[in-house]
């Protein structure tokens, strides 16, 4: 017949018969039916796809719509994975970390955390405080991670790869000491003493407001220190800053004593489960009063070695440098007890301590090596930044060709900015590659989905918001910097960090900020050239800040001038009904007595008939005898009508009162 399409002719011996010919096999063992009438794609007949039996559990064939049947509709999801009973947390998480360990959609937490006038992105980090309310609601319980020694591990990738050590190849490395403390309590100046530099009199404030590592000799042994910021908006880098040490130096005042950052400092210490020494510094100081602080800190469990405890207190006196010494014997003392040891054998693994962008060199970062050794031209991952070692510089500025466990260095070649806290490892190039990609299309799909669902949400019910974009000199600095301006908001009005990056202030920040109507926020960063003629042009605030609490008080004020004024109702007086009077074309005119107060004509009324408010509306019109007035003080009578309303009777009160707009604070 025309038009019906042709079969070509079948191979015989290209097929052996099965089961009376109803079912053919293959050469290479594969199965098909032959369907009549319907051409195959290549000798004329239809392949059937290889499906088990709904039945017999056997390799058997059908149509689609057969096949969909036995297997149920595809849009099924065929397993559903069941959420944990419990999760372990250890500290601030990113969100998207935070979903796959509960194992939801993140766009699930991001929902979540809307409903509490949180904002959050798909690779921001979340308080602890935030992650374990969205995991209360989700029903799955929180609890400390910890080993069997009792130590905190990190869960994520350095933690497994540490693991990975072969025990054959350890060696003793140097310990890694982290230096916490409530600010201006002086661990700066604690670092200044011990590497004889002088660092505090350059930071901005007098307080450290970046992570900082560095390597100090003692009696021919090695110590590294990392210097993390004392203000609470840096609680997540001081966070990262016990996780990656060995030993915490807990600095103290002694004329100052335990703070709420000393006991949050302590918190981390303890949930990284390191040894915690505590420096009793300014102890020189005439107010110094060492017991005071020895009793503040055996209320919160560190009891003195002195007292009959096991806590190390080292009195300390980092203005003078004394006490220096006997400290440095301890912290050495305690990491020969723990037998510190890795494997420099293997490829680096470690952790970003610090990024920022410098605009001779681009991107670069400080990494402390945690095991294995880093060499100069090594391919490496850190988070979803691939990279290859170009350059490497110790804490003085040096130049090194390798890099050991426990050597912190900063690193050139990174091929974007990481994040600061990010695992830093070293790989072949395939594998590496392989790995940043698959980490940047997770990265996508999860930011898309983030978006979709921000999308879906809508804005109906969300609070005003205060519109910034943040502009910072390093990595962690910015992270710190994002996290306390987000915390910044009230039931009225949310601050929405709209972008947030490291480096100067360029004229696309600008103009981001003059579509969105946002304020430009920059943290020892300055606006260029280019920046300041666009913000003059286009009517840009762009303010710039040393010190985080002065960026967040203009913050809060910012809030304050957003918040709408609380209408307070003033009530203006009463007037006692004593004859309802019927006027022709007017209906009915309350003849009042005003009691107490003023009657006014427009403003708000309320009838009360028995403690019963009957009515609630407008005094509409206002007369003394014939007159059109607008006000009547107390003891007089007048003629009061009411707007729509004429059900008025004997000793009925009408409630004069008005509403009046009051200024607000932030808080």
């Amino acid at each position: 017949m025309q038009g019906e399409p042709r079969r070509p002719a079948m191979p015989a011996a290209a097929f052996t018969p099965v089961e009376g010919d109803a079912v053919r096999r293959t050469r290479k063992g594969g199965t098909f039916r032959p369907t009549e009438g319907v051409p195959g794609p290549k000798h004329g007949r239809r392949l059937a796809t290889r499906t088990r039996g709904a039945d017999e559990g056997e390799w058997g064939t059908g149509s689609r719509s057969s096949r969909r049947r036995r297997r149920g509709s595809r849009s099924q999801p065929e397993v559903e994975q069941a959420m944990p009973e419990r999760i372990a947390l250890q500290g601030p998480i990113v969100l998207s970390d935070l979903a796959a360990m509960l194992q939801v959609a993140p766009t699930e937490i991001i929902k979540r955390l809307l409903v509490r006038g949180v904002i959050a992105a798909m690779n921001q980090q979340l308080t602890i405080e935030q992650a374990r309310d969205v995991a209360d609601e989700l029903g799955v319980e929180v609890e400390s991670a910890t080993t069997s020694k009792g130590r905190t591990v990190d869960r994520g990738t350095v933690g497994a790869l540490l693991a990975d050590d072969d025990p054959r190849q350890l060696a003793m490395r140097p310990p890694v000491v982290a230096v916490l403390g409530h600010v201006d309590h002086g661990k700066t100046t604690l670092l200044d003493a011990i590497r004889k530099a002088r660092v505090a009199q350059g930071e901005a404030g007098g307080i450290t407001q970046r992570i900082g590592a560095y390597t100090v000799s003692h009696n021919d042994r090695t110590l590294v220190f990392l210097d993390t910021p004392g203000h609470e908006a840096f609680a997540a880098m001081r966070m990262r800053g016990a996780q990656v040490t060995d030993v915490a130096v807990l600095v103290v005042a002694a004329d100052d004593g335990v703070m709420p950052q000393t006991l949050e400092a302590l918190s981390h210490a303890r949930a990284a489960g390191v040894p915690i020494v505590v420096a009793l510094n300014k102890i020189d100081k005439p107010n110094a009063n060492p017991d005071h602080v020895l009793q503040q800190l055996a209320e919160h469990g560190l009891v003195a070695e002195a007292w009959g405890g096991d806590t190390i207190v080292v009195p300390i006196s980092a203005l003078k440098g004394e006490g220096i010494d006997a400290l440095l014997e301890m912290l050495l003392l305690v990491a020969d007890i723990q037998e510190l040891k890795a494997d420099p054998s293997r490829q680096a693994v470690g952790t970003v301590i610090e990024a920022q962008i410098d605009r001779g060199r681009g991107p670069i970062a400080t990494v402390l090596v945690q095991s294995g050794t880093l060499r100069i031209g090594d391919t490496f991952v850190a988070g979803r930044v691939l990279g290859r070692v170009r350059a490497m510089f110790d804490d003085q500025g040096q130049t090194v060709r390798d890099a050991g466990p426990s050597v912190p260095v900063e690193v050139l070649g990174f091929d974007a900015l990481p994040t600061a806290g990010d695992p830093f490892q070293a790989l072949d190039d395939r594998t590496a590659r392989a790995l940043a990609d698959s980490r940047q299309e997770a990265e996508r799909r999860d930011a898309s989905q983030a978006e979709r669902a921000v999308l879906l949400e809508g804005d109906g019910d969300l609070p005003l918001d205060f519109r910034v974009i943040v502009k910072a000199d390093t990595q962690g600095s910015l992270e710190a910097v994002r996290a306390a301006v987000e915390k910044q908001h009230n039931d009225e009005v949310v601050t929405l960090v709209l972008h947030a990056g490291v480096g100067p202030i360029n004229e696309s920040d600008v103009m981001l900020a003059a579509a969105m109507q946002a304020t430009v926020i920059g943290f020892n960063v300055r606006p260029d050239a280019g920046a300041e003629r666009e913000a003059t042009r286009a009517g840009v605030a762009v303010k710039t800040y040393r010190v985080i609490y002065e960026l967040l008080d203009d913050v809060v004020a910012s809030l304050t001038g957003r918040l709408k004024p609380k209408v307070e109702v003033v009530m203006l007086g009463h007037a006692e009904v004593r004859r309802p009077i019927r006027v022709p074309n007017a209906g009915v005119i309350a003849g009042s007595y005003v009691i107490d107060g003023m009657m006014r004509r427009g403003a708000q009324a309320r009838l009360v008939r028995d403690g019963v408010i009957v009515y609630e509306g407008r005094l509409e019109s206002l007369r003394r005898f014939k007159d059109d007035v607008r006000e009547v003080a107390a003891g007089y009578e007048c003629g009061i009508g009411l707007s729509a309303f004429s059900d008025v009777k004997e000793n009925d009160i009408i409630e004069c009162m008005e509403s009046r707009e009051v200024a607000r604070s932030a808080g």
